[in-house]
């Protein structure tokens, strides 16, 4: 005696409507023309990424990577096609002051000799003829308000006119010496 079997069929639920077949060469370069950076999405086709002033990334460098080394990571990180002539590292420091890292430099180093801290000092990214460095010197002085820069000027004109009278007397009482010497100079040989 034979057992009824049913037959199996298959169910309208789990069929999924096929679209056009894409070959896998397509596939990959659809892959790879579609990503997206710190959470933006970049297009290929246009080419055109900038990141936000101050957006945070990593890249894993070495202490060997010169600055032209590690600009280069950081414009391939950010697909960003232009030459890396146009940018360079800048150490930005929590006083303002603003300091290019040169070709021969190395960024991890220059980093890690301004401490642990990271509010201390960060490296920048940033195209070469939108920044002025500002050295140490200036930098103490951005964060005061016009007037306590005005007293300022004015202390330092003050100080700059004494030491202007002091080095006046000064060689004033050396220009009389010297006068003098010459003069007994001059009596000296004639009393012979």
């Amino acid at each position: 005696e034979e057992a009824p079997q049913l037959m199996r069929t298959r169910s309208d639920v789990g069929v999924r409507p096929r679209g056009s077949a894409r070959t896998p060469g397509e596939q990959r370069r659809l892959r790879r023309h579609r990503f997206s950076i710190n959470g933006h999405f970049y297009n290929h086709k246009t080419s055109v990424f900038t990141p936000a002033y101050g957006s945070v990334t990593n890249v894993r460098i070495n202490s060997t990577m010169t600055t032209p080394q590690v600009l280069k990571l950081l414009l391939n990180k950010f697909k960003i096609e232009n030459s890396a002539e146009e940018f360079a590292l800048y150490m930005v420091h929590t006083s303002g002051e603003k300091q290019k890292l040169r070709g021969s430099d190395f960024p991890l180093l220059a980093r890690v000799l301004q401490g642990p801290c990271e509010q201390v000092s960060k490296v920048f990214l940033m195209e070469k003829d939108q920044v002025e460095e500002v050295t140490y010197d200036v930098a103490q002085y951005i964060k005061f308000e016009m007037p306590i820069l005005r007293s300022f000027i004015q202390k330092l004109e003050e100080e700059e006119d004494r030491e202007v009278k002091k080095l006046k007397h000064k060689y004033s009482i050396l220009r009389l010496m010297i006068e003098q010497r010459l003069e007994e100079i001059s009596e000296g040989p004639t009393a012979m």
